[in-house]
Protein backbone atom coordinates (compact mmCIF):
# COMPACT_ATOMS: atom_id res chain seq x y z
CA UNK A 1 0.00 0.00 0.00
CA UNK A 2 1.18 3.51 -0.74
CA UNK A 3 2.44 5.62 2.13
CA UNK A 4 2.71 9.39 2.19
CA UNK A 5 3.85 11.29 5.27
CA UNK A 6 1.25 14.03 5.46
CA UNK A 7 2.85 15.11 8.74
CA UNK A 8 5.93 16.11 6.71
CA UNK A 9 4.15 17.87 3.86
CA UNK A 10 4.45 21.62 3.36
CA UNK A 11 2.36 23.83 5.62
CA UNK A 12 -0.80 25.38 4.24
CA UNK A 13 0.73 28.72 5.24
CA UNK A 14 3.89 30.48 4.10
CA UNK A 15 6.00 33.46 5.15
CA UNK A 16 5.19 32.82 8.81
CA UNK A 17 7.91 35.23 9.87
CA UNK A 18 5.99 38.07 8.21
CA UNK A 19 2.77 37.43 10.14
CA UNK A 20 1.74 39.47 13.17
CA UNK A 21 1.18 37.79 16.53
CA UNK A 22 -2.56 38.05 15.94
CA UNK A 23 -2.32 36.43 12.52
CA UNK A 24 -0.11 33.63 13.83
CA UNK A 25 -2.52 32.84 16.66
CA UNK A 26 -5.58 32.90 14.40
CA UNK A 27 -3.98 30.63 11.83
CA UNK A 28 -2.68 28.15 14.41
CA UNK A 29 -6.13 28.08 16.00
CA UNK A 30 -7.75 27.47 12.61
CA UNK A 31 -5.50 24.45 12.11
CA UNK A 32 -6.15 23.16 15.64
CA UNK A 33 -9.90 23.19 15.03
CA UNK A 34 -9.49 20.37 12.52
CA UNK A 35 -7.97 17.96 15.05
CA UNK A 36 -11.13 16.78 16.88
CA UNK A 37 -12.77 16.10 13.52
CA UNK A 38 -9.84 13.91 12.52
CA UNK A 39 -10.11 12.05 15.84
CA UNK A 40 -13.83 11.53 15.25
CA UNK A 41 -13.11 9.66 12.02
CA UNK A 42 -10.91 7.26 13.97
CA UNK A 43 -13.46 6.43 16.69
CA UNK A 44 -14.12 2.87 15.42
CA UNK A 45 -10.38 2.14 15.53
CA UNK A 46 -10.11 3.65 19.00
CA UNK A 47 -13.04 1.55 20.22
CA UNK A 48 -11.49 -1.67 18.92
CA UNK A 49 -8.21 -1.04 20.74
CA UNK A 50 -9.90 -0.01 23.99
CA UNK A 51 -12.05 -3.15 23.96
CA UNK A 52 -8.90 -5.26 23.76
CA UNK A 53 -7.25 -3.22 26.50
CA UNK A 54 -10.17 -3.57 28.90
CA UNK A 55 -10.31 -7.32 28.30
CA UNK A 56 -6.60 -7.76 29.03
CA UNK A 57 -6.57 -5.50 32.11
CA UNK A 58 -9.50 -7.45 33.55
CA UNK A 59 -7.28 -10.53 33.29
CA UNK A 60 -4.59 -8.81 35.33
CA UNK A 61 -2.60 -7.40 32.44
CA UNK A 62 -1.01 -3.99 32.04
CA UNK A 63 -1.04 -1.24 29.42
CA UNK A 64 2.26 -0.06 27.95
CA UNK A 65 2.80 3.07 25.88
CA UNK A 66 5.94 3.31 23.75
CA UNK A 67 7.22 6.31 21.82
CA UNK A 68 10.10 8.64 21.06
CA UNK A 69 10.32 12.40 21.54
CA UNK A 70 6.97 14.17 21.88
CA UNK A 71 5.06 10.91 21.35
CA UNK A 72 6.95 9.18 24.14
CA UNK A 73 6.48 12.12 26.51
CA UNK A 74 2.74 12.19 25.86
CA UNK A 75 2.48 8.50 26.71
CA UNK A 76 4.39 9.03 29.94
CA UNK A 77 2.13 11.95 30.90
CA UNK A 78 -1.01 9.89 30.34
CA UNK A 79 0.38 6.89 32.23
CA UNK A 80 1.56 9.00 35.18
CA UNK A 81 -1.86 10.61 35.59
CA UNK A 82 -3.75 7.33 35.98
CA UNK A 83 -2.78 6.52 39.61
CA UNK A 84 -3.76 9.91 41.12
CA UNK A 85 -6.89 10.19 38.98
CA UNK A 86 -8.23 6.66 39.25
CA UNK A 87 -6.41 5.23 42.27
CA UNK A 88 -4.80 2.41 40.28
CA UNK A 89 -1.29 1.03 40.92
CA UNK A 90 1.62 2.82 39.29
CA UNK A 91 2.51 -0.30 37.33
CA UNK A 92 -0.88 -0.69 35.64
CA UNK A 93 -0.24 1.86 32.89
CA UNK A 94 3.44 2.31 32.00
CA UNK A 95 4.98 4.84 29.64
CA UNK A 96 8.30 4.07 27.93
CA UNK A 97 10.38 6.52 25.91
CA UNK A 98 13.30 5.86 23.58
CA UNK A 99 16.45 6.86 25.43
CA UNK A 100 15.01 6.25 28.89
CA UNK A 101 14.03 8.79 31.52
CA UNK A 102 16.78 11.18 30.41
CA UNK A 103 14.86 11.66 27.14
CA UNK A 104 11.81 13.01 28.97
CA UNK A 105 13.57 16.36 29.37
CA UNK A 106 16.40 16.20 26.86
CA UNK A 107 16.52 14.52 23.47
CA UNK A 108 18.80 11.48 23.31
CA UNK A 109 20.49 11.32 19.91
CA UNK A 110 19.46 8.43 17.67
CA UNK A 111 17.62 6.64 20.49
CA UNK A 112 14.51 6.29 18.34
CA UNK A 113 16.52 4.54 15.61
CA UNK A 114 17.30 1.46 17.69
CA UNK A 115 15.65 -1.76 16.58
CA UNK A 116 16.45 -3.62 19.80
CA UNK A 117 16.01 -1.23 22.72
CA UNK A 118 12.21 -1.17 22.53
CA UNK A 119 11.83 -4.87 23.21
CA UNK A 120 14.60 -4.72 25.81
CA UNK A 121 12.70 -1.96 27.63
CA UNK A 122 9.57 -4.12 27.66
CA UNK A 123 11.45 -7.16 28.89
CA UNK A 124 12.62 -5.18 31.90
CA UNK A 125 8.95 -5.22 32.97
CA UNK A 126 8.54 -8.96 32.31
CA UNK A 127 6.06 -8.33 29.50
CA UNK A 128 3.49 -11.11 29.05
CA UNK A 129 0.56 -12.19 26.93
CA UNK A 130 -1.84 -10.52 29.38
CA UNK A 131 -0.40 -7.10 28.52
CA UNK A 132 -1.20 -4.57 25.77
CA UNK A 133 1.47 -2.49 24.04
CA UNK A 134 0.52 0.70 22.21
CA UNK A 135 3.13 2.35 20.02
CA UNK A 136 2.85 6.12 19.61
CA UNK A 137 4.51 7.78 16.61
CA UNK A 138 3.14 10.67 14.59
CA UNK A 139 5.24 9.65 11.59
CA UNK A 140 4.46 5.97 11.91
CA UNK A 141 8.06 5.13 11.05
CA UNK A 142 9.93 5.10 14.40
CA UNK A 143 12.18 1.97 14.50
CA UNK A 144 12.22 1.86 18.34
CA UNK A 145 8.44 1.47 18.33
CA UNK A 146 7.93 -0.67 15.23
CA UNK A 147 10.56 -3.27 16.15
CA UNK A 148 9.13 -3.63 19.65
CA UNK A 149 5.63 -4.21 18.28
CA UNK A 150 6.94 -6.74 15.77
CA UNK A 151 8.46 -8.77 18.59
CA UNK A 152 5.28 -8.42 20.64
CA UNK A 153 3.29 -9.83 17.73
CA UNK A 154 5.53 -12.88 17.53
CA UNK A 155 5.01 -13.41 21.26
CA UNK A 156 1.20 -13.19 21.08
CA UNK A 157 1.03 -9.84 22.88
CA UNK A 158 -1.77 -7.48 21.80
CA UNK A 159 -0.40 -4.45 19.95
CA UNK A 160 -1.95 -1.13 18.99
CA UNK A 161 -0.69 2.20 17.77
CA UNK A 162 -1.51 5.89 17.47
CA UNK A 163 -0.15 7.54 14.35
CA UNK A 164 -1.03 10.52 12.19
CA UNK A 165 -0.22 9.09 8.77
CA UNK A 166 -2.31 6.68 6.73
CA UNK A 167 -0.91 3.24 5.89
CA UNK A 168 2.37 3.80 7.76
CA UNK A 169 4.76 0.95 8.61
CA UNK A 170 3.60 1.26 12.23
CA UNK A 171 -0.05 0.90 11.23
CA UNK A 172 0.84 -2.16 9.18
CA UNK A 173 2.60 -3.68 12.19
CA UNK A 174 0.05 -3.00 14.95
CA UNK A 175 -2.85 -5.40 15.32
CA UNK A 176 -5.16 -2.54 16.30
CA UNK A 177 -3.96 0.65 14.58
CA UNK A 178 -5.39 4.10 15.22
CA UNK A 179 -4.76 6.57 12.40
CA UNK A 180 -5.65 10.21 13.06
CA UNK A 181 -4.71 12.05 9.87
CA UNK A 182 -4.44 15.74 10.79
CA UNK A 183 -2.59 16.87 7.65
CA UNK A 184 0.39 19.23 7.35
CA UNK A 185 1.51 21.12 10.42
CA UNK A 186 1.41 24.93 10.69
CA UNK A 187 5.20 24.87 10.94
CA UNK A 188 6.18 22.23 8.39
CA UNK A 189 7.07 18.95 10.08
CA UNK A 190 6.49 20.18 13.65
CA UNK A 191 4.40 17.21 14.76
CA UNK A 192 4.36 18.44 18.37
CA UNK A 193 1.48 20.64 17.17
CA UNK A 194 -1.63 19.11 15.55
CA UNK A 195 -0.29 15.57 15.66
CA UNK A 196 0.64 15.94 19.33
CA UNK A 197 -2.78 17.35 20.12
CA UNK A 198 -4.45 14.44 18.33
CA UNK A 199 -2.35 11.91 20.21
CA UNK A 200 -3.21 13.54 23.53
CA UNK A 201 -6.94 13.44 22.74
CA UNK A 202 -6.75 9.74 21.86
CA UNK A 203 -4.69 8.93 24.95
CA UNK A 204 -7.31 10.70 27.09
CA UNK A 205 -9.97 8.52 25.49
CA UNK A 206 -8.05 5.27 25.97
CA UNK A 207 -7.30 5.57 29.67
CA UNK A 208 -10.49 7.38 30.69
CA UNK A 209 -12.77 4.90 28.91
CA UNK A 210 -10.73 1.93 30.14
CA UNK A 211 -10.80 3.09 33.76
CA UNK A 212 -14.54 3.71 33.61
CA UNK A 213 -15.04 0.21 32.20
CA UNK A 214 -12.89 -1.18 35.02
CA UNK A 215 -15.14 0.48 37.60
CA UNK A 216 -13.00 3.38 38.80
CA UNK A 217 -15.68 6.03 38.23
CA UNK A 218 -19.04 6.23 39.99
CA UNK A 219 -21.71 8.37 38.37
CA UNK A 220 -19.35 10.92 36.88
CA UNK A 221 -16.96 11.19 39.82
CA UNK A 222 -13.37 9.99 40.37
CA UNK A 223 -14.22 8.12 43.54
CA UNK A 224 -10.91 6.22 43.60
CA UNK A 225 -8.66 9.27 43.19
CA UNK A 226 -5.66 9.69 45.48
CA UNK A 227 -6.07 12.41 48.10
CA UNK A 228 -2.64 13.89 47.43
CA UNK A 229 -3.34 17.60 48.04
CA UNK A 230 -5.87 19.94 49.66
CA UNK A 231 -7.70 20.56 46.40
CA UNK A 232 -8.39 16.85 45.99
CA UNK A 233 -9.39 16.46 49.63
CA UNK A 234 -11.91 19.28 49.17
CA UNK A 235 -13.17 17.65 45.99
CA UNK A 236 -13.55 14.34 47.84
CA UNK A 237 -15.57 15.99 50.59
CA UNK A 238 -17.91 17.52 48.01
CA UNK A 239 -18.33 14.16 46.32
CA UNK A 240 -19.35 12.53 49.58
CA UNK A 241 -21.75 15.37 50.43
CA UNK A 242 -23.37 15.10 47.01
CA UNK A 243 -23.64 11.32 46.98
CA UNK A 244 -25.00 10.58 50.46
CA UNK A 245 -26.44 14.02 51.35
CA UNK A 246 -24.51 14.71 54.54
CA UNK A 247 -23.02 17.89 55.96
CA UNK A 248 -19.53 19.06 55.14
CA UNK A 249 -18.44 18.21 58.67
CA UNK A 250 -19.72 14.65 58.40
CA UNK A 251 -18.24 14.21 54.94
CA UNK A 252 -14.88 15.46 56.17
CA UNK A 253 -14.91 13.02 59.07
CA UNK A 254 -15.81 10.13 56.79
CA UNK A 255 -13.02 10.96 54.37
CA UNK A 256 -10.53 11.29 57.21
CA UNK A 257 -11.60 7.92 58.56
CA UNK A 258 -11.60 5.92 55.33
CA UNK A 259 -9.00 7.86 53.28
CA UNK A 260 -10.98 7.14 50.11
CA UNK A 261 -14.19 8.57 48.64
CA UNK A 262 -15.56 5.21 47.51
CA UNK A 263 -14.91 3.55 50.87
CA UNK A 264 -16.43 6.47 52.77
CA UNK A 265 -19.63 6.31 50.72
CA UNK A 266 -19.84 2.52 50.86
CA UNK A 267 -19.32 2.25 54.60
CA UNK A 268 -21.78 5.04 55.38
CA UNK A 269 -24.37 3.46 53.12
CA UNK A 270 -23.84 0.11 54.85
CA UNK A 271 -24.53 1.73 58.22
CA UNK A 272 -21.04 1.34 59.62
CA UNK A 273 -20.95 4.83 61.14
Amino acid sequence: MSFTKTTEQDSNYNHLEKMSVSELLQNINNEDKSVPLAVEKALPQIEALISQTVEKLKLGGRLFYMGAGTSGRLGIIDASECPPTFGVPYDLVIGLIAGGDTAIRKAVEFAEDSTTHGWEDLQAYHISQNDVVIGIAASGTTPYVISALETCNTNNIVTGCITCNKNSPLSQTAQFPIEVVVGPEFVTGSSRMKAGTAQKLVLNMITTTTMIQLGHVKGNKMVDMQLSNNKLVDRGIRMIMDEIKVSEKTASKLLEQYKNVREAIKNYSNGRN
